[in-house]
Order: structure tokens, then sequence, then C-alpha cells
């Protein structure tokens, strides 16, 4: 995990590299560009002033020339009242033509210092614009950084995607090892009950044997299903949660009381019942593990539209802010013993199997803490 995290951080360490390089170096060449068109301009003004003073032929076809030569610089022409004399490189297929160039030239008085023309009969000025080439080169950084952002988010989601799929692989090798290791001991308690059965051994005790090997049989087989997609079929969720109800309250210490509240009875979901069985014992376990002995575990089981909704909430110890950020991530346990991945289990048999989400929706040092479950109908 931490190594791609490292891998991410790199990643866009040298995008944002790329992009403070590619704008420093674009900005530079931006402002000598900007620079070469202002000395054009002024050589434009001073074109103006010769073949408004001159009367040689020569200096007048070089003036035009120069004036001709401005292909890309749009630019206007003014009088000291700022009325406009005429103008070049600028669309005017607009409908309201007048009022487009006093648009523009209010753009172009905020964009750089006029130049001043001097036709021997009063002032003029010169406003101009940036080039079409200026402009692009401008936008260059940006563009660039919208591909960078796309290349950038390509990666990481196929970066994602294969730790993920790596992180499912595991799992699913740990759980059908697990399931697989959990074979043998089971089959030979199974042998053994048997044998102590023909012996007359007393039956109460035989009981509780059958219940443990059972007990045995049920987790090897919700190994077994996490490693592969289980099929979900219709079944009475109400009824599952009684039942494992009045499992845990039996196994629960003598002051704590475990409540159900249910808005309606049978509800028909879609699921795996030994998966859903496992996530609700677990988030009933850590709730007896969050009181200290006494205390009321409240399951909440409502009926809303097109999903149901279990909560389940306890008067333990609650968790911290920091806490409950880390509480779904593997390996994370507030307890001293545990393996902290029965939430991180629980979410993914919830989300992933069952396309419902499981959240801690509240939880507050010394007030409990309250999980959400929604699976879809």
């Amino acid at each position: 995990m931490a190594s791609f995290i490292n891998w991410k951080s790199g990643f866009i360490l040298i995008a944002l590299l790329i992009v403070a390089a590619s704008l420093y170096y674009t900005n530079n060449l931006a402002n000598d560009l900007s620079q070469e068109e202002r000395k054009k301009v002024t050589i434009l003004a001073k074109s103006f002033e010769l073949l408004a003073k001159s009367s040689d032929n020569d200096a007048i076809s070089f003036a035009l020339s120069n004036i001709d030569s401005n292909k890309s610089i749009p630019v206007i022409l003014t009088d000291e009242k700022s009325y406009i004399i005429d103008f070049k490189n600028i669309d005017t297929s607009h409908t309201q033509v007048k009022l487009f160039l006093q648009k523009k030239l209010k753009e172009f008085r905020q964009q750089h210092p006029k130049v001043e023309v001097d036709f021997g009969f009063g002032k003029n000025y010169i406003f101009y614009g940036e080039s079409e080439h200026l402009k692009k080169l401008r936008q260059f950084p940006y563009i660039q950084l919208c591909i960078i952002i796309l290349f950038l988010s390509v990666v990481l989601i196929a970066l994602s995607a294969a730790h993920s799929a790596n992180q499912n692989q595991l799992w699913i090798s740990l759980s059908k090892e697990t399931a697989h290791q959990l074979g043998t001991p089971i089959s030979s308690l199974e042998a053994w009950t048997v044998l102590l059965e023909q012996q007359n051994t007393p039956p109460e005790l035989l009981i509780e044997l059958q219940k443990d090997v059972h007990r045995l049989q049920l987790v090897a087989d919700r190994f077994s299903k996490i490693g592969s997609i289980p099929k979900l079929t219709s079944q009475d969720l109400s009824q599952l949660v009684e039942h494992i109800k009045a499992y845990m309250q039996v196994r629960a210490p003598k002051h704590v009381r475990i409540d159900l509240i249910s808005n309606e009875s049978p509800i028909l979901t879609p699921m795996s019942a030994t998966l859903i069985e496992w996530v609700i014992e677990n988030l009933l376990r850590n709730a007896l593990d969050a009181m200290t002995h006494k205390g009321v575990i409240l399951i909440s089981l409502q009926k809303e539209d097109k999903q149901v909704i279990i909560e389940i909430s306890d008067t333990g110890k609650g968790m911290s802010k920091g806490q409950a950020k880390k509480i779904f991530k593997p390996g994370y346990s507030t307890k001293k013993r545990g393996w902290g991945l029965g939430l991180s289990l629980s979410k993914r048999i919830i989300e992933q199997y069952h396309k419902g989400s499981l959240q801690l929706r509240q939880t507050e040092l010394g007030k409990g803490a309250t999980f959400r479950i929604i699976l879809p109908l």
C-alpha cells in the first residue's frame, strides 16, 4: 500500500514539475514575443508618421511596405478624442461593427500602453492587442496541463485497478486457503463425534460438541464464499436478523441487552445469507467488545422504497475522529487482539457482493457508535 501511494505521489510530483517548467518557459517566450510585437507596432507608428510627412517616393514605399507587412497584430488608430480613424487585422463580420470596435478598443487599452503617432497636425494613438500566435502560446501551458491531468488520471486509474486486482486476489487466496485448512480438523472432529457417540458419551456433551463442529463448518463455508462471487437468492432478512439477535443475546454478558426494531416482516432481499449473517454478527461482536459488560445494543431494520436499512447502535466507548477514519482499512483495529480484517471484509461483502453500502454513521468517544448497512431490494 505504501509503495502504491509513493507511486501516486511520484507521478503527481512529475506532472507538477512538467507544468511548472512549461509555464515558466512559455511565459518567457510569450514575454519575448510580446516585446517583439510592441517593436513592430512602434515601427508601424513611425511608418504612419513617415507616410504623412515625407514626399520621397522611396520613403513612402518603405512606409507602405511596413504598414502592409503587419498581418497578425490587431491595431486600432484613434485621434486624441478616442475617435476610431482606422483599424486592421480585426474581424468585422459582426452586425454592430462600431460597438464591436469600441469593445476591442477598451480591451486593447487594458492589454498594452498606447503608442503615439504624430501626423504633424495633432496627436493620434495606436492601440493594439495580441496576435493569434501570442494567444495560442499563452494558452499552450493550460492545454498541456489538461493533457497531463488526463494522462495522469488514466495512469492512476490503471494503477488503482491493478492494486485493487492484486488486493482482491490476495483476499481470494487467503479465504480459500483458510477454508481449505479448516477442512481437515473439521473432518477429524466429525469423526471424533461419531466415535464418542458410539461410546455412550453423555448426550449433553455430544450436543455441545456438534454445535461447535457446525459452527466451524459455518466459518469454513463463509471463507469459501468470500473466495468466489456468491449466488444471491431472495430470503427473509427480518427472520435472519432475528435469528442472529437471539444467537448473540445468549452469548452476551448478563447486563447487555440486544433489542430489535423492525417496521415490516418479512423483508425479502436478494442476498447470501451466510455472508450477511457474518457481517451483522461481526458488527454485534464489535459492539459487545466496545461495552464494559453492560449497556444496550439496538438493531433497527427498516424497509424504505427499493432498499432496506440496517442500523446497529451501541452505548459503548465510541471512537475518536482519527479512529473513525481508519476503521475500514485492512489491518487496523481499535482492539489489542485481532487482525483488523473484520470490518474490511464486511465492507467488501456488502459493497462488492451485494451492491450495497456499509458505513460508520455516527460515533463519539464515550457515547457509542452507529453502523449502517444499506441493501438493495
